[in-house]
């Protein structure tokens, strides 16, 4: 008598999909290995479309894939608690061919994100834990309000210039500016002919006053996250270094979160986008300047912190001047930036304070 066989157990199937997330509505393309099921437009749910999966897919393995945008990792977050493989994806980096380019509308660009995410061409983002995320809008806010306090000054400084105020003796040097006794001449010592115009000008200083009130709150706030337990030793670690004080540790340390998913300092140059844009074919090949692509906050910060740790760092010094010999400063303070990042790179995943004058 034959023997019976056992059967291996059945593999799930595997249900691919793409959506086109907006603000009320979501557009989604489901596929699986062999067909593709259906586009259609539901609520920006998670819970809406993982219902429909389940009832239509039973017992079924779900991956989903969406561009980052506006809603930042929101979905992300709620896809994964409902048992949905979710990643989030660069819009750049999705297969685009030249008639989905020109005839561009949301069942496309959901049709396109299933088919790359079917075919295992779509690399992930990092996304960064919930707890990351909340404490780098603190910093992005003091960001954004040092950058609405500088708006704000040179508005008044554009007032004063249409009407042909000349700044006292006192306040020529621009380090006088906005200061207690600046302030106090916008307010006091400013004449203008009606009253209206005047008022305007109190306003502008009142919202400058405001601002600089809510900065330094936030301020307070921020010492108090470089407190915490979790990121107090990696602040020791990077304020080592010469040049990088509290607010720039705290910003790298919140857009970076872990430096060990780095594999070298190459991979997290490309990461920050302090690499340059190359162009080969044949045996032409062309370096250009630094890419568009990467972290803007970290280049931006990277970059203010060369120009102070060039003052202090003697190896860091030096090489500034070598590069000044061949190239303008401000293209050779980039270098010194990528220099710099290198040195945030060791210090941080081998735990040791920064020494100068040692090159790495």
């Amino acid at each position: 008598m034959q023997s019976q066989k056992s059967e291996p157990a059945c593999k799930k199937d595997k249900v691919y999909v793409g959506i086109d997330v907006h603000l009320k509505s979501w557009t989604v393309t489901i596929l699986n290995d062999n067909i593709s099921h259906r586009t259609y437009t539901q609520p920006a749910s998670a819970a809406v479309l993982v219902d429909y999966l389940r009832r239509n897919f039973p017992e079924s393995e779900y991956y989903s894939a969406y561009e980052a945008g506006f809603c930042g990792f929101n979905a992300h977050y709620q896809l994964l608690n409902l048992g949905v493989n979710s990643i989030v994806v660069n819009a750049a980096d999705i297969p685009t061919t030249q008639k989905e380019l020109f005839q561009k509308n949301d069942p496309v660009d959901s049709r396109k994100i299933a088919r790359a995410l079917r075919a295992n061409q779509l690399s992930a983002i990092h996304v960064l834990e919930l707890q990351t995320l909340e404490d780098r809008s603190l910093v992005r806010t003091r960001d954004m309000i040092v950058r609405d306090i500088a708006k704000l000054k040179c508005r008044i400084k554009s007032f004063l210039r249409f009407y042909g105020i000349d700044l006292p003796a006192q306040f020529n040097s621009p380090y006088t500016h906005w200061s207690n006794r600046f302030m106090e001449w916008l307010k006091e010592g400013v004449k203008l002919h009606s009253p209206y115009a005047e008022d305007s000008l109190n306003f502008l200083t009142e919202e400058v006053k405001s601002l600089r009130h809510i900065l330094l709150e936030v301020n307070k706030k921020i010492r108090t996250l470089c407190s915490e337990s979790r990121y107090s030793r990696q602040m020791d670690l990077l304020m080592s270094i010469p040049g990088i004080g509290r607010v720039s540790a705290i910003t790298l340390l919140t857009q970076l979160e872990q430096i060990r998913r780095f594999r070298n300092t190459d991979t997290l140059a490309s990461y920050v986008g302090l690499v340059p844009n190359t162009y080969s074919s044949g045996e032409k090949e062309s370096i250009g300047e630094i890419t568009f692509r990467g972290q803007k906050i970290l280049k931006r910060i990277l970059v203010e912190c060369a120009w102070m740790t060039i003052r202090c760092d003697p190896a860091l010094s030096a090489s500034f001047n070598a590069y000044c010999r061949r190239m303008q400063p401000n293209k050779a303070i980039v270098r010194i930036a990528r220099k710099l990042l290198n040195r945030i790179y060791y210090v941080l995943k081998n735990e040791k304070v920064y020494t100068c004058g040692i090159k790495k």
